[in-house]
């Protein structure tokens, strides 16, 4: 068994498409109208063929109270791989990224806290090893 996909709750899918590629660097890998919404993934540029990040309208009514909680109390709702966390903090503030955590060291991991501008916290860590 392995993860095939994985979903982020985006409340403007058009909006998080372009920060997902644009600023986190992401490819779009489907793109299928489905009402008024679509069906849309982003994959890593390193492996095309993985794991897809759909990119998930947060209609549902749960969704957004959800959301709102876990930013109010400054939980992630997910967490990507990066080479060099400061490397890239500073790269995506240089965009206007803003994030609620600058880097940190925790033990053999170093992590940062960004607002994806689509009502998610996203944690980028890397862990040395």
């Amino acid at each position: 068994m392995r993860i095939n996909l994985a979903s982020v709750l985006v409340d403007d899918q058009e909006k998080a498409l372009r920060f997902y590629t644009e600023v986190l660097g992401f490819v779009r890998k489907h793109d299928v109208p489905m009402g008024g919404d679509r069906w849309l993934t982003v994959v890593s540029p390193q492996d095309p063929d993985g794991t897809e990040l759909v990119l998930e309208p947060s209609g549902h009514p749960a969704a957004k109270p959800f959301k709102d909680a876990l930013v109010a109390d400054g939980i992630p709702f997910t967490s990507f791989a990066v080479d060099d966390v400061r490397i890239e903090y500073e790269r995506m503030r240089g965009l206007g990224v803003r994030f609620t955590q600058e880097p940190v060291d925790m033990g053999p991991v170093t992590t940062a806290v960004l607002d994806d501008t689509c009502g998610n916290l996203i944690q980028i860590a890397h862990q040395a090893g």
